[in-house]
């Protein structure tokens, strides 16, 4: 039986703000009656924080939805959910809604899909100041400016006019945590608010959140899968499986000692840096009879890619240099992370190195031929030997297709002479190498976890045996227990096959864990190219150290710590880039030189360079 620890006695100490006893969440289903919490019991007190973790499925959304009222026509809530004195479960929906917003404030996962698309930022704050503090036009719009300057959100008063479309996911996070705020509530409840953001921007939000609750003295419950950021900001911890609560504490107590196998395996699979040795790949004697030890599989030379931004007579069209004069090889068997913020050209630079769009300049090499100018017909046939994972799993696979057609599809492509036999033993052959059933060779992706859609992406481009192979995020929108067999999956493929990898991540535990080389993009510059050994050991770059500060800890102390250390605001706009160093803006070593001349990309040492005017004096 699962244990549950009793509450602390410095949760019995202060007066719960929201106590939920005895609550359980159902849906009516085809199938019957589907449960998604049972029988949950727990409380957060004012000035408190407390974290809600646990896989995809265990219940932690719908018992807060149910909070709220908010679940879907077919969900039911059961039990007792006290909000101070009152009890939301039998409120009507216009005394709830009087409570949503003005006493409890909610960010959702998903700030694109909650901020109304039709309505600027500013519309949205305004009615909310209106509806809930009874402001008047003026004085809404003037709180609204404050509220995006308090939640730290660069050019407040240009975002206050734009479109969430137009903010990047850094921003419309903080645009949604200013409109939860809006009402003042003295309950905030943040769901999953750093999935998916870049490290820097990860614990940019996690630092507001926690300087929020410090200033109002609000309460703030923190639904997550990430115990990272559970540690960095919690008091308490609840651990949820299968819609139960299996174990809750002091968060310093139970990561330090966890009771229930279930915690301790949540803990297991965290990847933090402590915790990410590398794990090299096994090279077979007898693989990769196509390249020569040691070979260059890909070369880019000065590769630069530009794209035209702007709508003519709307607003005048710009060029935007994605990636700027980036050079790297990659050698046969070899594996390769590519890492930096969202927007630093990562995926831009693979797919150019994939040949999916055209470069500006430079080259691209694949086993000694350049790619540039050669026919469509001939690269649709070199597209065979490196294939590509792409970072939301279930957007990359076509709805229409059933698991099956998705990966015998390449197949049909480049293998025309197999018989419908032979496809379907290699359909079977690919789901096993991926561990999945084959009676799921007949779902459809929708039919399917984030996980399985994930394994079965790797399947479709593992089947045709590349070698080369580009994973693009392909865990940022994962649970903790799903990225861990994913990863094990990846490291097991590189294994079995001489298998070259180049790794997109803004998570540089995992990218540590996987590959052997780190290349750090800025604005789509190079800044530092190293052995992960020695990136991670001696980062030179200034840049490289902040991403590297960035990366969570398990431990309260450090992580808590780290957050104090963070520095507000997003990297500047690619369309008008800083003079000199892009970094310099940012870099608490810049001097006069940086903003005079672009610096040099030289060499630390064999294998490790760097692009920085001051790495020589750097502590």
């Amino acid at each position: 039986m699962a244990c549950v620890t009793p509450l602390t006695p410095a949760s019995a100490e202060a007066s719960p703000l929201l106590r939920l006893s005895g609550l359980t969440v159902s849906f009516d289903t085809r199938a019957g009656r589907t449960l998604a919490a049972q029988e949950v019991a727990l409380s957060v007190a004012r000035g408190e924080c407390l974290g809600v973790v646990g896989e995809s499925g265990a219940g932690k959304s719908q018992l807060f939805l149910a909070v709220l009222g908010l679940l879907a026509a077919n969900g039911h809530a059961h039990g007792s959910a006290r909000f101070g004195d009152t009890e939301l479960l039998t409120l009507s929906p216009a005394a709830l809604d009087r409570v949503r917003g003005r006493g409890i404030g909610m960010v959702f996962q998903e700030p694109m899909t909650s901020l109304s698309p039709h309505l600027t930022i500013g519309q949205q704050l305004t009615e909310t100041l209106v509806r809930h503090l009874k402001l008047s036009g003026r004085a809404a719009r003037l709180r609204a400016l404050e509220l995006m300057q308090r939640v730290q959100l660069s050019d407040a008063a240009l975002r206050l006019s734009q479109y969430p479309h137009q903010l990047s996911g850094g921003m419309r996070q903080r645009a949604m945590i200013g409109l939860a705020l809006a009402g003042e509530p003295q309950l905030l409840i943040a769901d999953e608010p750093t999935t998916a953001l870049d490290v820097t921007i990860q614990a940019q939000i996690l630092s507001l959140l926690a300087e929020l609750k410090r200033e109002r003295a609000m309460a703030l419950i923190l639904i997550t899968h990430d115990l990272a950021a559970v540690a960095a900001v919690a008091d308490r911890l609840v651990v949820m499986r299968a819609g139960r609560v299996i174990e809750s504490g002091r968060v310093a107590e139970v990561l330090k000692s966890p009771r229930d196998p279930y915690t301790r395996a949540l803990i297991a699979g965290t990847l933090t840096l402590e915790g990410a040795a590398p794990v090299p790949a096994a090279r077979p004697p007898n693989a990769g009879a196509a390249a020569r030890p040691g070979a260059c599989a890909l070369t880019l030379e000065g590769v630069n890619v530009q794209f035209q931004v702007g709508h003519g007579w709307l607003a005048p069209r710009t060029a935007l240099t994605a990636v700027h004069d980036v050079s790297l090889e990659l050698p046969a068997g070899g594996s390769l992370g590519i890492v930096g913020e969202s927007g630093c050209g990562k995926s831009t630079l693979a797919r150019a190195a994939l040949a999916l769009l055209r470069t500006s300049s430079g080259r691209v090499v694949w086993m000694g031929q350049p790619l540039d100018g050669l026919p469509a017909h001939e690269l649709r046939a070199l597209r065979r030997d490196r294939q590509i994972i792409f970072q939301d799993p279930l957007g990359s696979l076509d709805p229409r297709m059933t698991v099956r057609q998705l990966i015998a599809e390449p197949l049909l492509v480049h293998e025309r002479a197999l018989s419908g036999a032979d496809r379907d033993r290699a359909v079977a052959a690919a789901l096993a190498g991926v561990a999945l059933g084959e009676e799921l060779a007949n779902h459809y992706p929708h039919q399917l976890s984030g996980g399985q859609c994930q394994r079965v992406g790797i399947a479709r481009a593992m089947i045709l045996r590349p070698q080369l192979l580009v994973c693009d995020e392909p865990l940022s929108a994962l649970d903790l227990p799903t990225q861990a067999q994913i990863l094990t999956l990846i490291a097991e493929l590189r294994s079995s096959s001489r298998l070259s990898l180049l790794f997109i991540s803004h998570n540089l535990a995992l990218v540590r864990r996987l590959c052997e080389r780190v290349l750090v993009l800025y604005l789509g510059r190079m800044m530092e190219l190293a052995p992960a050994a020695l990136l991670y050991d001696s980062p030179r770059h200034p840049y490289s150290r902040e991403l590297l500060a960035a990366i969570p800890s398990l431990d309260p102390a450090i992580a808590s710590g780290r957050l104090g250390q963070v520095r507000a605001g997003e990297p500047p706009s690619p369309l008008s880039p800083p003079s000199g160093c892009v970094y310099r803006t940012r870099c608490p070593y810049a001097a006069a030189v940086c903003a005079e001349r672009v610096p040099v990309f030289e060499e630390v040492q064999p294998g490790h360079r760097v692009a920085c005017h001051r790495w020589r004096e750097l502590p």
